[in-house]
């Protein structure tokens, strides 16, 4: 794994394509934003015939990741972060955590955090795990009544090094924030892809492109990046190519871990 140490290896996360990611933390397994439907088209609730559309197949099944303590799920409204397998999964798993609005739609064991609020976990060992809800916008400033609210969490642990889940955020100010709470991170897992539809706030970033993640691990002073959500839909106008070539223009390719 470039630029990963022994301390980031006792953090392991491994990709599974698009927005899904398994984080091993404390002895407790998470998985983000679970997308395992095969490539298609889904149908956006807005004016006109507009359409998300999934271009690759996921690398594995619900049932390939086996046990799951938690889910870290960004937004419930947008298939591309929470698709039909995935959200078969969701009653599978003991806790969901997502935005407050989110588990108003979910129900069940789905817990809302409103941002800096924080939910206990046990870990196998005796010990807590602390998940907290951080600032995330999916867009340009006043996108909500159309993209919806979004959170992103970090996991903190007395013993452990942090993890920064951003979820599909397009404000480096949030991230400012958040570092001024909890810099430096050890690992950072960023949403990236520089994700743009054309008819969407005259074509504006709805989640961070490289050269903004190169800035946000920056702010966060972040050891080990792991890009996420980059792939696999048709809506990313970046890929790996850029995120290595804005992050090796930044002096920060060695923090990069695509975690494949």
């Amino acid at each position: 794994m470039p630029g990963a140490s022994a301390t980031s290896e006792m953090i392991p996360v491994r990709v599974h394509g698009g927005p899904t990611t398994v984080i091993e933390y404390g002895g407790l397994r998470f998985v983000t934003d679970p997308t395992f439907d095969p490539p298609g088209e889904y149908p956006m609730p807005l004016p006109g015939d507009h359409k998300l559309v999934k271009t690759d197949p996921a690398p594995v099944t619900a049932a390939d990741l086996g046990s799951i303590d938690a889910v870290l799920l960004s937004h419930d409204t947008h298939d591309d972060n929470l698709d039909n397998a995935g959200r078969a999964l969701l009653p599978e798993v003991p806790v969901v955590f997502t935005t407050v609005s989110g588990a108003g739609r979910l129900g069940g064991n789905a817990q809302g955090l409103a941002f800096w609020e924080t939910a206990a976990l046990k870990r196998p060992d005796g010990g807590t795990v602390t998940v907290t809800g951080v600032p995330a916008r999916h867009g340009p400033v006043g996108c909500e009544p159309v993209t919806g609210d979004v959170v992103g969490f970090v996991l903190t642990s007395d013993d452990l090094p942090s993890v920064y889940v951003s979820g599909d955020n397009a404000a480096l100010e949030h991230v400012e924030e958040i570092a001024e709470r909890f810099a430096p991170v050890d690992t950072a897992v960023l949403f990236l892809g520089g994700a743009r539809m054309a008819f969407a706030f005259d074509n504006a970033l709805l989640t961070l492109d490289s050269a903004q993640g190169a800035q946000a691990v920056r702010l966060l002073g972040a050891r080990r990046v792991v890009p996420a959500h980059f792939d696999s839909w048709a809506h990313f106008k970046e890929g790996r190519h850029e995120i290595e070539t804005a992050f090796t223009d930044a002096g920060l390719a060695d923090r990069l871990d695509f975690a494949r």
